[in-house]
């Protein structure tokens, strides 16, 4: 994909992200303990690899984006009467971008030692 249309597809995460973080959770009578904190890496993580392919910025600005980000979401929460801010969440917001930045050093550390 160019680098066009991972631009394109960050906004559209980040407006459609923002607007679920805002909306209120109907529980369905299931509860599965900490599903928000994995819903918060899980999508930070997916940012992560976006913004990596929309945005040529060093990595440690795009970390520092998205932790302002996730900063800006739970701050969002706090003010809303229907949804709380959670440090938890915040921890999770930071650790499903860096998981995706640290997979990627990884990943290119494997590949340049496996093909010089």
């Amino acid at each position: 994909m160019t680098r066009r249309i991972y631009q394109v597809l960050l906004l559209l995460t980040l407006s459609i992200c923002t607007v679920l973080f805002a909306k209120e959770i109907q529980h369905s009578g299931i509860r599965f303990e900490h599903a928000d904190k994995i819903a918060h890496f899980g999508i930070f993580f997916v940012l992560a690899f976006i913004m990596h392919h929309a945005i040529r910025i060093p990595i440690w600005l795009q970390l520092c984006l998205l932790t302002a980000y996730g900063i800006g979401i739970e701050y969002m929460q706090d003010t809303l009467p229907h949804r709380q801010a959670s440090v938890g969440d915040f921890v999770a917001d930071v650790a499903g971008a860096a998981s995706y930045y640290l997979s990627y050093f990884a990943w290119r550390e494997w590949r340049v030692r496996k093909h010089g």
